[in-house]
């Protein structure tokens, strides 16, 4: 079965074209557009017209890779961008007008328990039980199981939203004390983190002048590299930032306030690490559609 998956997040706009054989998933065909359709949520719940006109413009191209490359079933999902907004319903019309598509808005829950699904699918037992951190760009969730129940807290600190309103690292680490406190508190010891923010800083972390998945995949990112390359980009000006090696241009101007996050996270957890995982919310939604099908 041949699955395409199609994630309407707060920065970017990805696709996913895969395979579902022998309960694995085989990729076919990604991309990613950053199409930036939260931009302005720090101070406002309304998703811009120019934003929509680009989110729309990436689904159309998403559309025509996908009958080039051939789904036996499409999954479309946004997350928290349009959750939030005020004028989702508008958005929701607009894509079923223009591109044809029906678009699923996961639900805070929903939306951990497909990022969770999707992050641990490519480890299997190696860690155990981990928490999964997931920083996105208008929220940032962690998830974990508790005597078989999968938990999860959101809270609305993203790299687009702080950005937006210009959050300092103590700003950050008081928004995320209570909750990083919980999970503290559950005696998970190993975390795996998902998110442009966290493969990105991995990619840095190894000056990957090309992006390459498999030696993002599964990296040990230590706090100490991340305090490193926060505090080296953070004295770049924005253009500067762009010619960093692993660091998307399209991603320069975000990148601070999501290295805050994740510092602030992982020193929150007094974890000294987090592994990195390619595999997302987009895989979660394969594989549910896949078992959903079967």
């Amino acid at each position: 079965m041949r699955i395409a998956v199609v994630d309407i997040g707060t920065n970017s706009t990805r696709l996913l074209i895969t395979g579902y054989a022998a309960e694995e998933l085989r990729t076919y065909e990604t991309s990613l557009v950053t199409t930036r359709l939260g931009e302005g949520i720090g101070r406002k719940s309304h998703l811009s017209r120019a934003a929509i006109e680009r989110t729309i413009e990436a689904l159309l191209k998403f559309r025509d890779t996908i009958i080039r490359v051939g789904a036996d079933k499409i999954v479309v999902a946004a997350t928290s961008a349009v959750r939030d907004a005020d004028n989702r319903m508008d958005f929701l019309s607009e894509v079923a007008r223009q591109v044809g598509w029906d678009v699923r808005v996961l639900s805070g829950g929903e939306e951990a328990e497909l990022s969770y699904q999707g992050a641990v699918s490519s480890f299997g037992l190696k860690y155990g039980k981990p928490a999964v951190v997931d920083i996105g760009g208008g929220s940032t969730e962690f998830i974990w199981t508790e005597n078989g129940n999968l938990n999860c807290i959101s809270k609305q600190v993203g790299a687009v939203r702080m950005t937006d309103t210009h959050a300092s690292q103590a700003e950050i680490a008081e928004l995320l004390k209570e909750v990083l406190s919980n999970v503290r508190g559950t005696g998970v010891h190993h975390f795996i983190g998902v998110g442009g923010t966290i493969t990105t800083a991995a990619a840095i972390d190894q000056r990957l002048s090309v992006y390459d998945p498999e030696a993002v995949h599964g990296y040990c990112l230590k706090e100490g590299s991340i305090a490193d390359i926060l505090s080296e980009l953070e004295v770049m000006s924005p253009s500067r930032r762009k010619e960093v090696p692993g660091l998307q241009p399209e991603r320069a101007d975000i990148i601070i306030a999501g290295l805050r996050i994740l510092l602030a996270v992982v020193r929150g957890l007094g974890a000294g690490a987090i592994t990195v995982s390619e595999t997302d919310i987009m895989h979660g939604l394969a594989l549910s559609a896949a078992l959903t099908t079967n």
